[in-house]
């Protein structure tokens, strides 16, 4: 029960790491027009995205323009748009497998192991979408401070953070946590399982596979042959015996010696 909660918790927060990565992916506030010196009267604001540039005029209104080419690009802009995309698509690619493995579906029944497998490989691609995520926001962000205190620049050539950068980061946390929960939560080994799947068994008990029956030769045992008894004698008495032949009147020899 408790790892299905976590599962639930993880895809949750890898499903808001995916919109927020994609809201990132197409806002133009990457870079902001900074306003520096004395002049509190501002017309015009620019922002500059990885597919666009749009202007706002009094916050009136906002005309943007798509990049002509993709070739005029400064590299850090293209490696910046390649990231996004495969962050996008390994997001969704992962959120995807992940619904195979949860324990509250059925799509794979009475696995336990290939469950866990396919929610490892998940988490694991989550975690790569969340690092090609961190790398181009990072990497702008860098590049915005180190212009802004680029002694050689004017103060119009300056930018400031814009809200896509921030948009990122925490999409990249969401990512991040809802990937580990994935991996993390799945990393056991077999005697760790859920008891509820698991019976006992007796230790002494051994099965034997089924031999086939074959005939047998009979064996006959020999019989142990009847001691022969010693002879008895009759014991002498001097009382007349009261054993008589039942084929004589008159009483036997024996009997006679006995009495004498």
């Amino acid at each position: 029960m408790a790892n299905s909660a976590l599962e639930i918790v993880g895809l949750l927060l890898t499903l808001i790491g995916l919109i927020g990565t994609a809201a990132s992916t197409g806002m133009p506030m990457w870079r902001v027009t900074a306003f520096i010196g004395e002049n509190i009267i501002v017309f015009e604001t620019r922002y500059e995205g990885l597919w666009m540039n749009c202007f706002r005029q009094a916050d009136i209104r906002m005309q943007c323009k798509v990049y002509d080419s993709l070739l005029a690009l400064p590299p850090d802009l293209q490696a910046a748009r390649g990231l996004m995309c495969c962050a996008l698509a390994l997001g969704g690619l992962g959120l995807l497998i992940s619904l195979v493995g949860l324990q509250c579906t059925s799509c794979i029944q009475n696995n336990d192991r290939a469950k866990r497998l396919v929610l490892i490989i998940a988490g694991s691609m989550v975690l790569v979408a969340c690092v090609c995520v961190l790398i181009p926001v990072s990497w702008t962000g860098h590049v915005i401070i180190r212009d802004f205190y680029n002694p050689l620049l004017i103060d119009a050539q300056r930018r400031e953070l814009g809200e896509a950068l921030y948009i990122g980061w925490v999409s990249a946390a969401f990512l991040f946590f809802g990937g580990c929960m994935f991996t993390c939560c799945n990393l056991q080994s077999e005697e760790k399982a859920s008891p509820r799947y698991m019976y006992s068994r007796d230790p002494s008990y051994m099965a034997y596979p089924p031999q086939p029956l074959q005939p047998q030769q009979l064996v006959f045992v020999p019989q142990p042959q009847p001691q022969p008894q010693p002879q008895q004698y009759p014991v002498l008495s001097r009382h007349p015996s009261s054993i008589y032949s039942t084929y004589s009147r008159y009483p036997s020899v024996r009997s006679e010696m006995a009495y004498l």
